[in-house]
């Protein structure tokens, strides 16, 4: 026995896993033959090794290869997925059951998704012990509580009873990690786990991987798209395109010496983390935020009163033709200041000018005029998108709500989907036949199709990959530059931050805690929470964007 449960003597194994010539096949119908062609790599017992592509690259395929939950369209027809010299391939389900937790684990992208939302966080934790072991109930409830302490959570003997949403992200993520850790796996699968994170809840959760697989001896396959968190914690890097392995090799030598044009472009795409030198826009204003307030509260007699202030005190401007960045954590108030400019909010108190127009409390009727002005673009284009209307459809619906014939829209609807780099013959196809950063691209040719003034791109590129991200990125900039319009720019990701805004807000806990030039901040950051979100960013001693070069590799 061990920490309660069965464990099966096994060999000492070199590997805690060794894919060997792997081939995942796909549908007849798919753009090529094979998810994943004769891959081979390994993961020792202590060691993370990271797995980098764009999306399409057959990242999570592997793992899931490994994990056996790969779908029935997706079939392993050659090699090996050997965990501690046993192939996972060839295991039954009840054989794959009694790996999974006690031998192998897996973190996922989205914890909101991979929790139960009506149980509570200690019960899931409890399950994998109740399938795993032989523990009473209370001895489960007190290992949850011990390996919820062991992922730095805090007050865990309250927390064990919290149900998944009355959590933060990055604490959901650490009852993910507590779940795939309970019963000291020898292999961690960490699938783009901090994503989605703040920067600095990011570090907190690659510190605790690397701090459990250095305390555990547990080896670590991390796949991510990040190049700044892979050289925060890669031992080796796998580099992944259509399914095949370009690169791989030890971190510093993929990352200082990359050899494949593939590595070198994405690392190429990465943004910088030093801004560039940009002049002070003098245009007209295009809004002007005074003192915005937003205040959430609730009363009642049965409980005492409990008063949110989202924003407080918020004052700000952008010129046409600028970018302006809002950067701050999860819960600082940068998305709730966007919401309540747009109007999809109401603020409790202020002043909201949009080119001298006060809007801040005009009724939904009012605004009807000024909707056009101000439009968002959203962080999952997916959901932005009806999945159920044709792409057309959902470009030419508010140019005709203000007046456009369909003929006219239609045509506005073409040229812009070129703008935006896409077919205009495009129109009648529907959400899901296009890519994530196609997507996007239509996200934004939607958003320009009623030629705003101002637009708000609230973390827009945060989910993409780093070459796509790049493009977006671009085509942002270049957008604005052609229609001079005012972007307000609202990320997590200081290193897109830098590149692409010309000044820069700070928020924490609803308020500005600091403001000025882009380039003035970085260097010379002069409140205590900007310089810790700026020390959080990973991978900061690296070379990326234009200073990597494309190299030849040697006897080529």
């Amino acid at each position: 026995m061990r920490n309660g449960y069965r464990v099966e003597p096994m060999v000492d194994h070199k590997y805690a896993l060794e894919v060997d010539g792997l081939t995942v096949s796909l549908p007849t119908n798919a753009d090529r033959p094979n998810a994943v062609e004769n891959i081979s790599f390994t993961v020792a017992p202590g060691e993370i090794v990271c797995v980098v592509g764009e999306s399409g690259s057959g990242k999570s395929v592997t793992a899931s290869a490994v994990m056996g939950l790969l779908p029935d369209a997706l079939r392993p027809i050659a090699g090996r997925t050997l965990l501690e010299g046993e192939d996972t391939l060839a295991a039954d389900k009840n054989r794959l059951r009694d790996l999974r937790g006690t031998r192998m684990a897996m973190i996922f992208q989205e914890p909101m998704t991979a929790l139960n939302p009506v149980t509570r966080v200690g019960e899931q934790i409890a399950e994998v012990l109740e399938i795993h072991t032989t523990m009473s109930a209370a001895e489960r409830r007190q290992r949850a509580i011990e390996v919820m302490e062991s992922v730095h959570l805090p007050d865990p003997e309250r927390m064990v009873d919290s149900f998944p949403h009355q959590l933060s992200g990055g604490q959901r993520q650490r009852i993910m990690i507590a779940m795939a850790l309970v019963l000291d796996p020898i292999l961690l699968i960490a699938d783009e786990p901090t994503t989605a994170l703040d920067v600095t809840t990011q570090a907190q959760i690659l510190k605790l991987i690397k701090e459990m697989q250095e305390r555990r001896g547990t080896g670590v396959l991390f796949i991510t798209h990040d190049f700044g968190v892979v050289a925060e914690i890669a031992d080796r890097i796998v580099v992944m395109q259509n399914g095949r392995i370009v690169e791989y090799g030890d971190r510093d030598e993929v990352l200082q010496r990359p050899k494949a044009p593939y590595t070198q472009m994405l690392m190429r795409s990465v943004p910088s983390m030093t801004p560039p030198d940009r002049s002070a826009k003098t245009d007209k204003t295009a809004v002007e935020v005074t003192a915005l307030n937003k205040v959430y509260g609730r009363t009642g007699w049965l409980s005492k009163d409990r008063i949110v202030h989202a924003v407080q005190d918020v004052d700000l401007q952008v010129r046409k033709g600028e970018t302006l960045g809002i950067v701050g954590e999860s819960g600082s108030g940068k998305s709730t200041v966007a919401r309540c400019i747009a109007r999809l909010i109401d603020p409790t108190s202020g002043s909201i000018g949009l080119h001298g127009a006060e809007i801040a409390h005009l009724t939904q009727g009012q605004l009807h005029p000024y909707r056009r002005k101000v439009q968002i673009v959203f962080q999952d284009p997916y959901r932005s998108l009806n999945p159920r209307r044709t792409i057309g459809q959902s470009l030419i619906e508010a140019p005709m709500n203000y007046g456009m014939t369909r003929d006219q829209a239609l045509t506005v609807a073409r040229d812009l989907m070129e703008l935006v780099g896409l077919s205009g013959d495009a129109l009648d196809r529907y959400p899901h036949q296009f890519s994530g950063g196609q997507r996007q691209r239509i996200c934004i040719a939607r958003a320009l199709a009623v030629e705003p003034d101002i637009l708000i791109a609230d973390e827009a590129v945060s989910a993409l990959d780093v070459s796509v991200q790049a493009q977006v990125l671009k085509l942002l900039d270049d957008i604005r530059v052609k229609y001079n319009l005012a972007m307000l720019f609202i990320t997590h990701d200081l290193r897109v931050a830098a590149q692409i805004c010309d000044r820069l807000i700070v928020m924490q806990k609803g308020v500005v805690v600091e403001h000025g030039p882009t380039r003035q901040v970085y260097q010379d950051p002069q409140h205590a929470y900007t310089r810790l979100l700026l020390e959080a960013a990973p991978g900061q001693g690296m070379r990326f964007g234009s200073q990597i070069q494309p190299t030849v590799a040697q006897g080529s």
